[in-house]
């Protein structure tokens, strides 16, 4: 038996497991576990639902021998599927880390719009335009030409932000036991919560991520890093 933490990692959008190249060596007091989501990388062509995304969470976390901790952390979509593992499973991690997934669609109308429109243009532009379009914004936003994803993730993208608007609740977190990070860049549209998400946290432990946005896993590895490391040294100790 090992008492090494377990990181899972779920990315966000359109990206897959690469989104946590480089992870390992920033946080190397846990094993981590990236998975991809229902329709992105080795699931491309999967229909999305929210009972997919988590039933592959579900199989990550159980990889962990019994009083082993696991450290469940989520990126933008990933985030969102991440606290709906933990809404269903209050009990079962020793820390949960939800980066850019503090917007609860039931507090801004405006913003659920913008995402569902978004997704709404998708089959009349198409993913390979599309991609192209929004790869040009986070290049501008610091991303690197390597990290950039592919259009394979946008066959999914309606179901996956129409279930986001449907069931996230910041209120979804009001039972988990668990110290819960709630991450966000300065600049994040996704961080518009935080503070609301942390009233519903039994143990919230905000972190804002100096000039940057809702890219942050990809734009600033090294702060992303220190509040991972942080969640799996307390998740340790613990």
């Amino acid at each position: 038996m090992t008492h090494r933490p377990l990181l899972v990692l779920v990315h966000g959008t359109r990206f897959d497991t690469r989104e946590w190249a480089g992870y390992a060596e920033l946080v190397p007091e846990a094993d981590l576990l990236p998975v991809d989501l229902p329709g992105h990388g080795t699931r491309a062509g999967r229909p999305y639902s929210t009972d997919a995304a988590v039933a592959i969470i579900e199989q990550a976390v159980g990889q962990a021998e019994p009083g082993r901790p696991v450290v469940l952390a989520g990126h933008s979509l990933g985030g969102y599927v991440s606290a709906a593992y933990a809404h269903r499973h209050p009990d079962d991690l020793a820390g949960l880390v939800l980066i850019g997934a503090a917007a609860d669609p039931s507090r801004h109308p405006r913003l659920t719009r913008l995402y569902t429109g978004f997704a709404g243009l998708l089959p009349r532009v198409g993913a390979d335009r599309m991609s192209r379009f929004a790869n040009s914004v986070m290049r501008r936003l610091g991303t690197s030409a390597d990290d950039l994803p592919d259009a394979t993730g946008y066959a999914v993208t309606p179901d996956a932000w129409a279930a986001v608007v449907a069931e996230a609740r910041a209120d979804q977190l009001t039972d988990v036991t668990c110290p819960i990070y709630l991450v966000a860049g300065q600049f994040d549209q996704l961080g518009i919560d935080l503070r609301t998400y942390a009233r519903y946290c039994r143990d919230p432990r905000v972190r804002v991520i100096r000039r940057a946005s809702h890219l942050a896993p990809l734009t600033h590895r090294e702060q992303v890093a220190d509040v991972l490391r942080e969640a799996v040294l307390a998740a340790a100790a613990r």
